[in-house]
Parts: structure tokens; C-alpha cells; sequence
């Protein structure tokens, strides 16, 4: 199965499972817990745990978008360098749905954040402006250690 068609897969389940994460979520809300940014949340106040492959992932992910960093900051990434970063965080992606194994409140809340970041992929590859592709890429990696008790983390440098 090439990536496209992987992506494609995990898209429309991951919009199936952003959905009834997104009802529950405004079930729950309906209840008195408020909710944080774009529908993420925390465990009870807590960061959610991760296990070694979604360290690993996001890191790789994170490598690829610093060492491009200054290029997409100064608008000097060509289209087919976006496309082969877009590649390169798709085969992560790709990594952490096959092998990131997380409790399943803690997996609905890595889906929503791994939604931005397939987002973001398909912006870089297929749009006008993918350099807002990678920004958003960006944004979800800073979101990332405030949701997700990844002791190893190290900030975006840029």
C-alpha cells in the first residue's frame, strides 16, 4: 500500500474517530468539564502517557522540521522541498499508527493532534501555500509536550 492510499485509510478513520471523540466531548462538556484548545484536553489536569514509539516519532518529526526551519521561516523552501518534508512526516506518521499503543482516552487525544499534523502533510504536498502547511506542523509540535508526558522532549529550536 503506497502512503497515499495509507493516509487516504487513516484519514477517514481518523475522521470517524475525531467524531465520536468531538460527540463524547461535548457530551462531557454538557456535564461541567470545560474543554481546552481545539477540543484537546488533559487527563484530569495531567499530561496524557506515551510510550517509547510516540517519543520516537515525534521527534524524527520534529528533526526534519529544525533542520528546514530557517528556509520555511525566511520563505525559502522550494515546493519540492516542502513535498519531501511532507514525505518525511508521513513516513512517521505512518510509524506512529502502527506502532504507538496508548490507552484509548490518551490515543483519541494523540488522534486529534495527529489530524493537524496529516493536515499539514497534505497542505505541504498539494497546495498553494504549503509553507502554512508547515507552520502548522510547527504548531502541532509545540502543542505537543503540553498535552503528552514526554519527559525526553526537547523544545522546537528555531
Amino acid at each position: 500500500m503506497n502512503i497515499s492510499k495509507l493516509i487516504s485509510t487513516c484519514l477517514l478513520l481518523l475522521g470517524t474517530t475525531v467524531t465520536t471523540f468531538v460527540v463524547a466531548s461535548e457530551h462531557e462538556h454538557s456535564h461541567g468539564h470545560a474543554s481546552t484548545e481545539q477540543g484537546m484536553q488533559l487527563d484530569q489536569g495531567k499530561k496524557w502517557p506515551i510510550d517509547a514509539s510516540l517519543h520516537l516519532g515525534m521527534s524524527k518529526i520534529k528533526a526534519s522540521i529544525e533542520e528546514n526551519i530557517s528556509e520555511i521561516h525566511h520563505n525559502q523552501f522550494t515546493d519540492a522541498q516542502y513535498k519531501s518534508l511532507a514525505e518525511k512526516v508521513d513516513a512517521q506518521l505512518a510509524y506512529l499508527f502502527e506502532h504507538c499503543k496508548l490507552p484509548a482516552d490518551a490515543d483519541a487525544q494523540l488522534h486529534i493532534l495527529l489530524f493537524d499534523m496529516m493536515q499539514a502533510s497534505k497542505q505541504m504536498q498539494s497546495s498553494d501555500n504549503p509553507r502554512a502547511g508547515a507552520i502548522t506542523a510547527i504548531k502541532s509540535l509545540q502543542k505537543y509536550p503540553h498535552y503528552f508526558d514526554d519527559k525526553e522532549w526537547q523544545s522546537l529550536q528555531h
